[in-house]
């Protein structure tokens, strides 16, 4: 795909509550924190709290050991979550930050559709195929550390009136050490410019860190939304590939998307799949170097605004799923080239 929401540090387990989607919907009740009996927040609380020091310090064995069966008999993805994140929380400070408690003891056996509404102003959850029973969304924050995340677990109720979980997401809180709204901030200004692609990239990069997980919707998420469709570029699609052309040679890119897994500071990520010349050209080192600066050069040459809002490239030429080549370079260090004529960035026939 063309750009694609970062979603590297985005951890998703499929379990009993994520299924496939059926026809119709279930309004399932919801109550929310501040509608909790004391009773109903400490139990939930308490659970969470648990949950989140296991996974603070890398408890693997006593994680599983609270999830659902169905869940627990393929425990990988979250097995590797929880090890990927001890050592950016080992010395955080986990909140628990927002309960809800999510009632769907009478939706239909079979399961289908279930949409909470909670509280004012109304956040909404959906889920497909949801078995009968009750349900929790907890959203946890590991703060206090250079790299914040924020965690929400999603619990099922037994039928002795334990929490155990069913279903685990984790994203940072942070990139390149600013939040979500400081990234929706600046898309805005970008878009006031106008700088189409900066905008539109800042505006994805905010509603990554802004949005827990998939299935949760909010009037600010919703506005944040509207305010990215907006700035959509023209003639740049979300999937598929698109045709960049330099000035001796086009380039078809299949993904640009901002990182920050290459030294904490924002960069583009680019990947691009080399013709049969093109690979050619890529077992010598000069020539592979001189390839790929073009395809940043052309970039640059017609979206000059990403000078200055990344940091820097990162460019790779893939076949199918091994990288030929890659090279990184600050902004700064990319030399200007002359423009491609008009027109030359459209997206490839599919």
């Amino acid at each position: 795909m063309l750009l694609r929401l970062p979603r590297k540090e985005l951890v998703f387990t499929a379990v009993i509550v994520l299924i496939a989607a059926a026809p119709g919907a279930f309004g399932a009740s919801c109550t929310t924190q501040s509608q909790m009996t004391a009773a109903q927040r400490e139990s939930l609380s308490n659970a969470a709290h648990i949950m989140g020091m296991q996974i603070q310090v890398g408890d693997v064995q006593g994680l599983r050991a609270i999830t659902l069966a169905s869940v627990a008999s393929d425990f990988g993805g979250i097995a590797d979550s929880v090890t990927r994140l001890k050592p950016l929380v080992q010395q955080a400070t986990i909140t628990v930050d927002d309960l809800y408690i999510l009632d769907a003891s009478s939706n239909p056996v079979s399961g289908s559709r279930a949409d909470f509404y909670c509280g004012s102003p109304v956040v909404v959850l959906n889920f497909d195929s949801l078995p009968q029973g009750v349900y929790a969304l907890v959203l946890l924050h590991a703060t206090g550390v250079q790299q914040p995340q924020q965690i929400s677990l999603i619990l099922a109720k037994t039928q002795d009136d334990h929490w155990q979980l069913a279903g685990f997401f984790d994203k940072p809180m942070t990139e390149a050490g600013h939040d979500g709204l400081w990234y929706w901030v600046s898309a805005r200004k970008y878009a006031q410019r106008p700088s189409s692609w900066s905008a539109w990239l800042y505006y994805r990069q905010a509603e990554f860190l802004l949005d827990p997980f998939d299935s949760l919707s909010s009037p600010n998420l919703q506005k944040l939304q509207h305010e990215t469709d907006e700035v959509h570029p023209q003639g740049l699609p979300i999937s598929g590939s698109m045709t960049l052309s330099a000035p001796d040679q086009a380039f078809a890119v299949t993904s640009i998307e901002p990182t920050t897994q290459f030294g904490g500071a924002l960069d583009l990520e680019v990947h691009y799949t080399p013709d049969s010349a093109q690979a050619a050209e890529l077992r010598d080192p000069p020539q592979a170097r001189k390839q790929v600066t073009d395809v940043m050069q052309a970039l640059l040459s017609q979206h000059p605004d990403l000078r200055d809002s990344f940091h820097g490239f990162w460019v790779r030429a893939d076949q199918g799923t091994n990288s030929l080549f890659a090279l990184e370079l600050p902004m700064d260090s990319v030399a200007a080239n002359s423009a491609p004529p008009k027109g030359s960035v459209f997206p490839a026939q599919q």
